[in-house]
């Protein structure tokens, strides 16, 4: 038996793909036709439905390396990070049952947010 792959976005990240889809609508609207929001978008898009043919895409986070936040606002005891364009990351939680598993993406965010919410400090 076959289970369903979804990818649903976290509040947070809905927010951050909502607006870059705003930005690349407007940058549509004035003729644009290549830039880094566009290149990003459609990354996100690719990297989602990779997402649902192998949810472990990604590349696994050591469970120390978990940051509060997400085990406080999301319950998250796994954690993987997907790399987009322009150096960007998704990160994102697997929740399985014996019916489906969630791509649940955490956030979408550039390098430089990725590595404060992880924790990692500058040599």
């Amino acid at each position: 038996m076959s289970r369903n792959i979804n990818v649903i976005l976290s509040e947070e990240a809905t927010k951050q793909y909502e607006e870059l889809n705003r930005i690349v609508g407007d940058e549509i609207k004035k003729g644009i036709t290549n830039s880094i929001h566009q290149q990003l978008l459609k990354s996100i898009k690719q990297k989602s439905e990779l997402l649902k043919i192998n949810p472990q895409a990604g590349i696994h986070i050591s469970k120390k390396l978990i940051p509060k936040i997400y085990i406080d606002k999301y319950d998250v005891d796994n954690l993987w990070k997907i790399d987009l364009s322009g150096y960007w990351r998704m990160t994102y939680t697997l929740r399985t049952t014996e019916i489906e598993i969630t791509n649940f993406v955490l956030d979408i965010v550039d390098h430089v947010t990725y590595d404060k919410i992880l924790g990692y400090k500058k040599k």
